[in-house]
């Protein structure tokens, strides 16, 4: 790995233990400015309280969340949206460059893929296009790939996410973010298919934090590399406590036991 791409990417992983936590907070151009996502200033610094490795989010908001005290945190930049309001929500378009990135000082960019939507075709080519661009200037990439069209029955089938897995590693990826299969043994049967790290996405909000915890606990067993979870975290009723617990799981080998006794009432 060239020497800009390896110093990148420890500002989004733990050197130590080669995993991370990822917070995205690009969901403003999907679904409008949710909860949580309001005062970024305020969000970021409750995430980078928590000891989060990264946060994720569009170029427009790093103006609207960069913090000049606190505790440092990585920033990688989405390059791809599409929102909840047009008629094909699926189809991600390019909305960014590399060298954009480059300019805000970011560690990282991250692309979306849904594989099986009828644009799939133009979501690959942009995410190749994007890995040889970010190879010269030695950025990180984050592939989230997800299978999601008409012909795709179960998401989150092990097999199919196996299909997202590689799908992102062999276009060029650094990471690869897909769903939580649901048990450690399928899951590590993802990892198992990658030479990449694979960090699990959050999906829909959780019914509750032991849920996150137990997800997050179970696919570091399965060998994953942390986590990319964007609701479950930012609209959290403590940010920063969850995160640190989270924290406790990824980096320091905490039990679930252990995770929820920190947690305390804020469970």
């Amino acid at each position: 790995m060239m020497l800009g791409k390896a110093v990148r990417s420890e500002r989004i992983f733990n050197r130590n233990t080669g995993r991370t936590i990822i917070v995205p907070l690009d969901h403003g151009v999907t679904v409008g400015p949710i909860y949580g996502l309001i005062d970024m200033r305020d969000t970021v610094n409750q995430i980078a309280e928590g000891g989060a490795n990264a946060v994720l989010m569009h170029k427009g908001m790093p103006r609207c969340s960069h913090r000049g005290s606190g505790k440092d945190v990585g920033l990688i930049i989405h390059l791809s949206a599409s929102t909840s309001l047009s008629p094909f929500p699926n189809a991600k378009t390019l909305c960014g460059t590399v060298e954009d990135a480059l300019r805000l000082g970011a560690d990282g960019v991250s692309l979306h893929v849904n594989l099986g939507d009828e644009t799939e075709k133009d979501m690959l080519n942009a995410l190749g296009e994007m890995t040889t661009q970010a190879s010269y200037w030695g950025i990180p990439v984050l592939a989230m790939v997800y299978a999601r069209g008409p012909h795709i029955k179960n998401e989150y089938d092990p097999d199919v996410v196996r299909h997202c897995a590689r799908v992102g590693q062999e276009l060029g990826a650094d990471v690869v973010k897909v769903p939580y299969t649901g048990d450690i043994e399928s899951y590590s049967r993802v990892v198992a298919s990658c030479c990449i790290p694979v960090v699990i996405a959050g999906g829909p909000k959780l019914e509750s934090t032991r849920d996150l915890l137990q997800m997050v606990h179970d696919s570091v067993q399965a060998g994953g590399a942390g986590l990319s979870v964007g609701r479950n975290v930012f609209q959290h009723q403590n940010v920063t406590r969850l995160l640190k617990a989270l924290n406790g799981i990824v980096h320091e080998d905490w039990d679930l036991d252990q995770a929820e006794d920190f947690m305390g009432e804020d469970m």
